[in-house]
């Protein structure tokens, strides 16, 4: 499959935004659903730009045919922190075990080392064993796990915290 990885810019906002709400509808993995960011297109273009002057932040899109199929951040922290970022990564389900996801944590940890960034931490339902198996492939281990940490229909469902030490 062809695709490309390329930085978001603020005139992706628009496809961004749909590309959020298709991807929440397709999966309870998310913190959100299909009802996607509570955002408006300035509110995304303007967040986009700061991501972009953030040394420690980037978000990337993966593209098939000018249509985004995924995407990566990493959100860089503040203050004593700035040491760290936090990574976000999602594909559509019609992509899923397709090597997209390695491709761009491949790009966002490659970013990271250029950049500063000495660890990456992130939070995966501990149900998701294709993501779980994704990020120790990468290297990321697990440090604890947060119980309860969505609710969905009433059920609770816990998530591993894990960290990558670039270091």
């Amino acid at each position: 499959m062809t695709f490309i990885i390329r930085e978001a810019l603020a005139e992706d906002a628009e496809q961004i935004i749909a590309y959020t709400k298709a991807v929440g509808g397709e999966t309870d993995n998310l913190t959100f659903g299909k009802s996607g960011f509570p955002i408006t297109l300035e509110q995304e273009k303007e967040f986009l730009k700061r991501v972009h002057d953030n040394r420690t932040s980037i978000h990337l899109v993966a593209c098939k045919n000018g249509k985004i199929i995924g995407d990566g951040s990493l959100s860089g922290l503040p203050r004593r922190m700035c040491h760290r970022a936090e990574l976000g990564l999602t594909v559509r389900r019609n992509y899923w075990n397709q090597g997209i996801g390695s491709m761009i944590l491949k790009e966002l940890i490659k970013y990271a080392k250029v950049n500063g960034i000495e660890i990456i931490n992130l939070e995966v339902r501990s149900d998701n064993l294709n993501a779980i198996h994704l990020y120790e492939k990468f290297g990321f281990r697990h440090i604890g796990t947060s119980p309860a940490y969505f609710k969905i229909d009433g059920h609770y469902i816990d998530f591993e915290i894990m960290y990558l030490d670039l270091r």
